[in-house]
């Protein structure tokens, strides 16, 4: 990781988990420098979301993907049709995942809006697929896959991100892994799943189990995201910092 450089903001837009658990909305954080602005994740409630706070659509430059759940890539088809109807983007859009993400994204299409994926477009769709432990420059954006235990047709990633000295790291959806160890090495803020209380369930995470290894962790902050109502009814005895719509962080 580079010189710190300028400020950058983490914008949670949403924490939720598929089910709506606590009203929150699906997966999308919005990271902002001095320079860019780009989302991690793009559950189906995203375009909601950047416009409830009254984002553009079109400041976005980039959509990173940990894996290819609904509730985790399911908004593309609308960002991309809002783009193309409403926010009239004319700016490349680079869309960053796991192998299969431009299938995947465009099979969602045609289910959601038949030829939507065939339409002409007078904004360039860019499709980079991420391999695991490669790190890879996108656009100022220092990116690197790890895999994580997580069932989605697709490998599925912890991302590693890094931009104007900082580092930002999203465990994506994983049960207990070591890989998140070295995924979040270092970094300024780790934003991790905590699906259950601490009822283990397997491709997911629960608070008792990532509690038990905090001590290995040399990231500087960990959040807490995806909770279910079973660890939301609990927040009283967790003892880390957790996330909630509409929180912004600054690193």
């Amino acid at each position: 990781m580079g010189v710190k450089g300028k400020i950058v903001k983490v914008h949670f837009l949403g924490c939720g988990d598929a089910f709506g658990s606590g009203g929150q909305l699906q997966t999308c954080f919005l990271v902002s420098t001095a320079q860019d602005s780009f989302i991690v994740d793009c559950g189906a409630s995203t375009l909601i979301a950047l416009k409830a706070a009254r984002i553009s659509p079109n400041d976005i430059t980039k959509i990173f993907i940990t894996h290819l759940h609904g509730d985790h890539f399911g908004g593309i088809p609308f960002f991309i049709l809002d783009a193309q109807l409403v926010s009239k983007r004319t700016q490349p859009l680079t869309i960053v995942g796991p192998p299969c993400l431009e299938e995947r994204v465009y099979s969602a299409m045609e289910i959601f809006f038949p030829r939507s994926s065939q339409v002409k477009r007078k904004f360039e769709i860019r499709f980079l697929e991420l391999m695991p432990r490669q790190p890879q420059e996108v656009d100022g954006v220092l990116t690197t896959a790890f895999p994580v235990i997580h069932f989605s047709g697709a490998p599925s990633y912890a991302l590693r991100l890094e931009c104007d000295g900082s580092c930002i790291v999203y465990s994506g959806d994983t049960e207990w892994t070591e890989t998140l160890l070295e995924a979040a090495a270092g970094a300024d803020l780790f934003i991790c799943e905590a699906y259950y209380y601490e009822k283990l369930m397997k491709f997911h995470l629960d608070y008792k189990s990532l509690l038990s290894h905090f001590p290995e962790f040399s990231c500087k902050r960990i959040v807490l995201t995806h909770m279910n109502e079973d660890l939301l009814s609990r927040l009283e005895q967790v003892e880390l910092e957790t996330a909630r719509d509409g929180m912004i962080l600054t690193i």
